[in-house]
């Protein structure tokens, strides 16, 4: 299958291929504004982004805006602004936004332009809060909780009568024994 584009060079060509892949593979695409940022720092963030299963690749506006068509997400018109970096992979979202918030802020022209996650377009602000979130296990852990307190409680009830009635024995067969 072959991108739309205003050149058949097949450079061209697969330097698109590959932003399509990366993007039709990847669960959300975090849109970074790397201003300053030199290679030294890129590597850093590329070290970091490897523990939360994502990979950050510089991409045109153009390139990304087809891959982004191509998934069916039509709002990132917005932030395709100006220089771009975009962040991919199958990892925790939170934990991205997470690495992506605390990583820029050592660096003053560079910024988190926003994130599409499924079918959601994040604004910058959504990201910085998406990074304050527990991950996704600690989330699911506490959901479970929540839901077994109810019957956990309930257990308890019905067994306390029980509980009692054997108590109730206990007593009686220790006092029957040092009676005798």
């Amino acid at each position: 299958m072959k991108p739309a584009a205003n050149s058949k060079r097949p450079e061209k060509l697969s330097a698109i291929n590959e932003v399509i892949t990366l993007v039709e593979k990847s669960d959300y695409c975090f849109v970074l504004n790397y201003g300053n940022l030199t290679v030294s720092s890129f590597a850093d963030l590329r070290k970091e982004l490897a523990g939360a299963k994502s990979a950050v690749k510089v991409v045109k506006n153009s390139y990304l805006s087809r891959a982004a068509a191509k998934k069916g997400w039509d709002s990132m018109e917005s932030v395709l602004v100006g220089p771009t970096a975009m962040i991919t992979g199958d990892g925790d979202p939170a934990e991205v936004a997470k690495v992506l918030v605390n990583f820029l802020k050592k660096f003053e022209a560079a910024s988190v332009k926003g994130a599409q996650l499924d079918k959601t377009m994040l604004s910058a602000e959504q990201v910085v809060s998406l990074s304050s979130l527990p991950p996704k296990d600690v989330l699911r852990s506490t959901l479970l909780g929540t839901m077994l307190a109810p019957a956990t409680s309930l257990v308890r009830v019905l067994v306390a009568p029980l509980a009692s009635v054997l108590y109730v024995l206990k007593a009686k067969e220790e006092k029957n024994e040092s009676a005798a």
